[in-house]
């Protein structure tokens, strides 16, 4: 059996570099389904709200048009055309604009609670396989897009029944327009208008909260990873672990080269005498105890007492005293004071021995 298709099966919750990633990239989740429902009840809503008013604004505008602005004698001048046309913006703005900016705020609302800020310019950079025809062929037939296709063509049905069943509710108001003005009219059919309205955006909602699921569902199977992902991403945040022992085996090296070459500044060394080797150092201008050079057990303690002999450092042989200051300070750490006794006579008996030989 081949462990590695164990290994590739992306069976693991995604971690959250590789989300940070995603999102980087702009790969995030959200629901067009919710976002349409949202502007449509909005849509409505501001229906509701500015629908009267929005009406009489037009009667009025279209009744200045017919009774002033026709029969001025400008009217057909290059002058008359651009003040009429300036009319007519004026209008647009003053209606239309806040209508446009309150939708655009309603869609703006729902993406940020969806997906927060993103900002990636990945999704809109060019690529080569967006221009593949086989590239397009696959995306068409995939799976995804049939579900698509199956979720709108279902969607549209439901919300076709949805506004059918309200709208043949008032289907005698109908004809009873006709005797009604034109106010009384558009009144009641905005508020038909207002009714089917909501009903379709409410039944877009629940629609949507499903979709709102699936397309969470799709997100977080996509970013699912394999151990073998898993192991890489590790690899690359902490580092390749052979890469990292190397490293710190060359430090090793290093610290053991600088600490060698310090053996050479030491006062005297200590050892038991074959398994510990200590090198000591005191000035008094520096520290105020003797500081630990440099030490070692076996291979490495010989190699201590090699160069101390070699450069003329004493070499005092006491195996209580070595064991204990290996086990207990680390190099560059001055002696602890329960070991003062037992260095300074270590060390009086070196400077002693140096005043005899001078």
């Amino acid at each position: 059996m081949n462990l590695q298709l164990f290994a590739e099966e992306r069976t693991e919750k995604a971690t959250p570099r590789r989300r940070q990633k995603a999102r980087e990239r702009g790969q995030v989740f959200s629901s067009r389904e919710l976002n349409s429902a949202l502007v449509l009840l909005g849509s409505f809503l501001l229906i509701k709200i500015v629908g009267k008013n929005f009406v009489m604004n037009i009667m009025d505008f279209f009744n200045h048009i017919l009774t002033e602005t026709i029969n001025r004698e400008d009217i057909f001048t290059l002058e008359g055309i651009e003040t009429f046309s300036y009319e007519i913006l004026i209008f647009a703005g003053k209606n239309f604009a806040p209508v446009a900016l309150g939708l655009s705020c309603i869609c703006l609302i729902s993406n940020y609670m969806q997906v927060g800020f993103v900002l990636s310019l990945e999704p809109v950079s060019p690529k080569l396989e967006r221009i593949n025809p086989l590239e397009g062929f696959k995306r068409i037939f995939s799976r995804r897009s049939l579900l698509e296709l199956i979720k709108s063509i279902a969607k549209i049905t439901v919300v076709a029944y949805v506004v059918c069943t309200a709208i043949i509710k008032y289907k005698d108001l109908f004809p009873l327009m006709l005797n009604m003005n034109l106010l009384d009219a558009s009144s009641l059919t905005l508020s038909i208008a207002f009714e089917v309205g909501m009903k379709a955006a409410a039944t877009l909602l629940i629609v949507s909260a499903l979709d709102y699921f699936y397309q969470w569902y799709e997100y977080e199977t996509s970013l699912m990873m394999s151990k073998q992902d898993i192991k890489e991403e590790y690899k690359e945040v902490e580092g390749n672990p052979q890469i990292k022992s190397r490293i710190r085996q060359m430090q090793r090296q290093m610290a053991r080269t600088r600490m060698m070459k310090d053996v050479e500044k030491a006062d005297v060394v200590i050892t038991n005498p074959t398994h510990y080797a200590v090198a000591l150092a005191y000035d008094a201008a520096l520290h105020s105890a003797p500081v630990v050079l440099a030490k070692g057990v076996d291979k490495l303690a010989e190699k201590i007492k090699e160069i101390a002999t070699k450069e003329d450092v004493p070499i005092v042989e006491n195996k209580a005293l070595a064991q204990t200051l290996y086990k207990t300070v680390e190099i560059g750490d001055i002696i602890p004071e329960s070991l003062y006794n037992a260095v300074a006579e270590i060390l009086a008996f070196i400077y002693s021995l140096k005043e005899r030989r001078l």
